[in-house]
């Protein structure tokens, strides 16, 4: 991720629709299976009797007699050891919350009256969290603030849990589907692969959201996986939420793809054998290449996805 980043998410997502203007040119699903090593589930820990056995579900909560704040914000800071605070606000403007650690900033809408989880993606050190109510235009004032200085349990807790970006719960549908994945699968790669065939083959590019959707714009997983459609987000999205359910690190990354400096979401994910992975599929036999999920889906060809150094990542999640 770069540092020093200035300009918000909420403002990025303005320029979804023109990287995803470039699927209009590309067909049905095609060639973006993740294949598996033939000797990955000899070396994988997370093995049991030949197969792959998914880690205890990691939930996200908002602990409202814990939280701090006031009558219109209130700021849970409890959970910081497991990767996430929650958020809740209960007022008549919009809302927003600001995160900064180091030169990194992330800006969210926050909805009103209902909790909001958000990671602590940058790791260990201190933390500072405003949130911001609308006056009238862009101008906003402060509700709330506070710091909380973050020691993880582990540098993967906020890449394995449900966040506002991937908004899933023990009973989804999505993690049903996962689960169902997880009991068949061989290894950690063989799960991740029948994750990715699924959602290739099930999930088509929506055009019409990608022209019409507005900025903060936030996914349903399950409701993507029941429509079978949806943007460059939502692909990310429902991928991490599977992914996570079962105990694979995920990250939702944010960034530019060239040609033409398209901006666009997609995934790593991180496996004990491979270390964090951009989302890939085999090209050809023992000639691995990067792709994401909405042109895996969507029938581009590895030329143009290419070896990766087109992919700049800048927000991460």
């Amino acid at each position: 991720m770069r540092g020093s980043i200035k300009r918000t998410i909420l403002i990025l997502v303005r320029q979804i629709p023109a990287v995803l203007l470039i699927c209009l040119f590309l067909g049905g699903c095609g060639g973006g299976s993740v294949s598996v090593p033939e000797d990955s589930a000899s070396k994988s820990e997370k093995l049991d009797k030949g197969g792959f056995k998914a880690a205890e579900f990691a939930d996200a909560v908002f602990d409202a007699g814990s939280a701090k704040g006031n009558d219109e914000a209130q700021v849970d800071l409890t959970h910081t050891q497991q990767g996430y605070i929650g958020v809740l606000v209960d007022t008549d403007a919009r809302v927003k919350l600001q995160v900064f650690k180091d030169e990194n900033t992330f800006v969210y809408d926050v909805p009103l009256g209902e909790p909001q989880i958000f990671p602590l993606q940058c790791g260990n050190g201190r933390y500072t969290f405003k949130v911001m109510k609308n006056v009238e235009d862009s101008k906003y004032y402060e509700l709330y603030t506070c710091d909380a200085d973050v020691k993880l349990a582990s540098e993967f807790e906020p890449f394995l849990r449900p966040n506002q970006y991937a908004d899933y719960r023990a009973d989804s549908k999505c993690v049903e589907k996962a689960r169902s994945m997880a009991e068949k699968a061989g290894s950690e790669e063989d799960f991740v692969g029948r994750v990715y065939d699924y959602i290739c083959g099930n999930i088509t590019y929506d055009m019409d959201k990608a022209i019409e959707v507005e900025s903060g714009y936030i996914p349903d997983p399950d409701k993507i996986m029941a429509e079978g459609k949806g943007i460059c987000f939502d692909y990310a999205s429902l991928a991490a939420s599977m992914l996570r359910s079962q105990g694979i690190p995920t990250k939702i990354i944010f960034g530019y793809v060239e040609p033409d400096n398209l901006y666009h979401a997609w995934n790593m994910f991180y496996t004990e054998e491979n270390g964090w992975t951009t989302v890939e599929f085999s090209v050809s036999q023992n000639d691995w290449s990067r792709v994401d999920m909405t042109f895996a889906a969507n029938g581009a060809d590895g030329e143009f996805i290419g070896d990766g150094s087109n992919y700049t990542d800048v927000y991460f999640y």
